[in-house]
């Protein structure tokens, strides 16, 4: 038997599984790009605008920090740039698609009861890469060719495709790696989010600190030293391609010399008692299950608030004289001044980041039921409502801290940028907070689904893409309102203007409670568990 038999099996196994879930962010991330291309082409129409957005934003250091620098002032450059940080999210769906369908696979224990059949050591592996490949190649292709048909040139769309893919691959066998490597599938995302993070780290430092040195360490900044639409350096291309194959070259051999479900590295021993009663109920479970995710969400977002709080001003000027983009970041943000506009803009993006919090928060219930971890903790006199709301408790609060500590920190780098902390510190505060009903009702509707239709819970990471297209195309586009409407967040007030009301955030919270109350009334009357 080959190491490869079965591999294609798994392959239409796994398409089956992510039918959804695949061609959804294949999608949203396929779309952005393009957008970005034909609102430059719009908002900056002439080459003096383009170079005056250059320089007033496109090369201000918190701007730099976040999406990589820019090479020059032609539309292609700008969106190349524009378009830096969905690197990020591709590299990051890349890395989880892979761990999900290898460490968690063998974790539950279904992968050595496929393992029982006609099936290669290697299968496994192979088809988790095969099927994210794929997923980045026809991402690449439909980004490539709408930048085309925007009218940019073919050779630098081409070029970006390609370093969507290659990107996309360097960490999706990253993640193949980190599987092989620990027991569990929240080791294994850990080791691939540090990766992530230090390639993050190392493009940050070189794209800030005047010697680009690090940036050439890093995947992240390999990307943007292609350069896209000015001069494509094609020859960059080969630095991930390399890397890719060098991990698979590590991760290969470690998958064959490994015992089916245990990892390379030792497990590390847990507590002896249940520490002083951190354990001894369904909420003390439920913080230690949370406890990691909190903290590393509210330390990602309070870094991206600095850096957003500190673009605030440069990003204000930059749209001024261009009376479009004026009257569609007021659409978006409010009124009070185009750095106010800015960040309402802005926080309103993190309050949908939240609201992805609020989602996996919300199906890890999902998770720990298909796991068979559910049963044993209701077989004791746990009761199942108790059991769902330690878990819901945790999908509200994740977004009130993630959105509260991006609000205090992007108030502290915008109050230090305008001589005005403490009132920066209250009002970006308030901003964030504002976000938060608007997430809690899509994570009310992830219990609902829970409840309801447990094997379609997933469904409610679509209804969050169609928040983000709504949210990025709505005021592009000029969508009727009636359609935008269908977001919760289009309903969010803008705190930063100078007259708004609560009543929405009454409502919405409203709505949430009334989504997660029936989820609960579901959840207590069908079977379980649900598989």
């Amino acid at each position: 038997m080959s190491a490869l038999t079965g591999t294609r099996h798994l392959v239409r196994l796994i398409l089956r599984r992510d039918r959804l879930l695949l061609p959804l962010w294949v999608l949203v991330l396929a779309v952005l790009p393009i957008t970005y291309a034909a609102s430059f082409f719009e908002l900056f129409p002439t080459a003096a605008e383009r170079a005056a957005y250059l320089e007033g934003t496109a090369r201000n250091p918190s701007i730099v920090a976040l999406l990589g620098p820019a090479y020059g002032d032609s539309v292609g450059a700008l969106t190349a740039q524009r378009s830096g940080f969905l690197l990020l999210i591709v590299a990051l769906a890349s890395l989880l698609t892979v761990i999900r369908h290898t460490r968690t696979e063998e974790e539950a224990g279904r992968r050595e009861l496929l393992g029982g059949s006609v099936l290669g050591r290697h299968a496994g592996l192979t088809a988790a890469l095969l099927v994210t490949y794929g997923a980045d190649l026809v991402l690449g292709l439909l980004t490539a060719a709408g930048l085309v048909s925007t009218g940019l040139p073919v050779g630098g769309s081409v070029a970006y495709g390609l370093v969507t893919v290659l990107t996309g691959a360097v960490f999706a066998t990253l993640g193949g790696l980190a599987a092989q490597l620990t027991e569990t599938a929240g080791g294994a995302r850990g080791i691939g989010l540090a990766g992530l993070g230090a390639a993050f780290g190392l493009r940050l430092a070189g794209d800030t600190a005047g010697n680009d040195w690090p940036s050439w360490l890093s995947p992240l900044g390999w990307a943007a030293r292609v350069r896209p639409y000015e001069g494509e350096r094609w020859w960059v291309l080969l630095l991930p391609l390399a890397a890719t194959v060098l991990l698979a070259v590590l991760a290969y051999p470690i998958s064959v010399r490994r015992d089916l479900g245990a990892g390379v590295l030792p497990p590390r021993l847990g507590p002896a008692g249940a520490g002083g009663g951190a354990l001894s109920g369904p909420f003390g479970l439920a913080w230690r299950l949370h406890r990691g995710q909190i903290l590393w969400w509210s330390v990602g977002f309070g870094l991206l608030g600095l850096i957003l709080g500190g673009a605030a001003e440069a990003a204000g000027r930059s749209v001024e004289g261009s009376p479009r983009m004026e009257e569609i970041v007021a659409r978006l943000g409010g009124a009070s001044g185009m750095a106010d506009a800015y960040l309402g803009v802005t926080l309103s993006l993190a309050g949908l980041a939240a609201a992805g919090y609020g989602i996996q928060a919300a199906l890890r219930m999902r998770a720990e039921e298909a796991a068979g971890h559910a049963e044993p903790v209701l077989a004791t006199g746990t009761r199942r409502s108790t059991w769902l709301l330690s878990h819901v408790a945790f999908a509200l609060l994740g977004p009130v801290v993630v959105l509260g500590v991006t609000g205090l920190a992007t108030g502290l780098t915008y109050g230090l940028s305008t001589g005005d902390v403490p009132r920066q510190l209250g009002r970006m505060l308030a901003a964030g907070l504002a976000q938060v009903p608007a997430a809690w009702v899509l994570a009310g509707l992830a219990v609902l689904l829970y409840g309801l239709l447990p094997r379609l819970a997933s469904a409610a990471w679509v209804v969050l893409a169609v928040c983000v297209l709504l949210g990025q195309l709505g005021a592009v586009l000029e969508l009727d309102q009636w359609l935008l409407d269908v977001s919760p967040f289009t309903h969010t007030p803008q705190v930063l203007r100078d007259a708004w009301t609560p009543t929405p955030l009454y409502v919405l919270t409203a709505l949430a409670v009334t989504l997660a109350t029936a989820g609960l009334l579901t959840f207590r009357r069908r079977d379980l568990p649900v598989l």
